[in-house]
């Protein structure tokens, strides 16, 4: 598995102007990753929740994250394909495209 990717210039900005906040929200990740789940699990859990939650720059970090953690193509669209249920057509075709935007070359 290969270390997860840096996260992007923006963040690195927002965090040296807001260290507390950075803090807090690191304070936050580490919270969630304790328990039963393996870390598979909770960052395919992690997309579909950005998924619904219609986020396309959490979609994106979720998508980066897991390809790092050798999570395959096919497992991250299933993610899309079960949101289509809770979310319609429309809000899960615009969570393809997001989930797209990383596996697809420019």
């Amino acid at each position: 598995m290969s270390p997860l990717p840096d996260p992007p210039d923006t963040y690195a900005s927002f965090a040296e102007t807001f260290p507390e906040l950075a803090k807090a929200w690191e304070l936050a990740g580490q919270a969630g990753r304790t328990g039963p789940l393996d870390a598979r699990t909770a960052r395919l859990v992690k997309l579909a929740v950005a998924i619904g939650a219609q986020q396309e720059g959490a979609v994106h970090a979720s998508v980066r994250k897991a390809l790092a953690m050798g999570i395959g193509r096919d497992e991250l669209l299933q993610v899309v394909a079960l949101a289509a249920g809770t979310l319609g057509f429309p809000r899960t075709v615009a969570a393809y495209t997001w989930v797209r935007d990383l596996l697809e070359p420019r």
